[in-house]
């Protein structure tokens, strides 16, 4: 399991990027009407979450196979795991909302705000993620 340890630190740089995209697909959907931007978003939001789970199943396996913890990067470790969690579940929920307005055909304009809002909500819980794995 090692193998997944050593590929977190160039996994993680894909939901990032993914989400990041996705938000700008989002708003390009929201703002112009268009589906294809739409359809685009979900996609990409699809892609964001499975990549999120990856990187935090690579993270786990990275934290277990380091031994030299002390109390400060263990703190720092303690700050991103749980950021990186609220980030990977945050967007979950918001994809199967969304994927569930879908479906229903109820992703009205409203819902297409709201899920706008939360998205840029979201990219704050991938800062901080961002943030606190950096200084490790």
């Amino acid at each position: 399991m090692s193998f997944l340890a050593a590929l977190h630190p160039e996994i993680v740089h894909f939901p990032i990027a993914l989400f990041v995209v996705y938000v700008l697909f989002e708003a390009l959907g929201t703002v112009t009407k268009k589906d294809v931007y739409s359809k685009a978003a979900q996609i990409i939001l699809v892609l964001g979450v499975l990549g999120a789970f990856f990187a935090v199943l690579t993270g786990n396996q990275a934290f277990t196979a380091y031994q030299n913890w002390d109390e400060t990067t263990k703190a720092l470790f303690n700050e991103h795991r749980t950021f990186a969690n609220i980030t990977v579940w945050y967007f979950t929920i918001l994809l199967v909302f969304r994927t569930y307005m879908i479906i229903k055909k109820k992703f009205s304009p409203v819902y297409k705000y709201l899920i706008l809002l939360c998205a840029v909500i979201g990219i704050i819980f991938v800062y901080e993620t961002a943030e606190y794995g950096g200084q490790l």
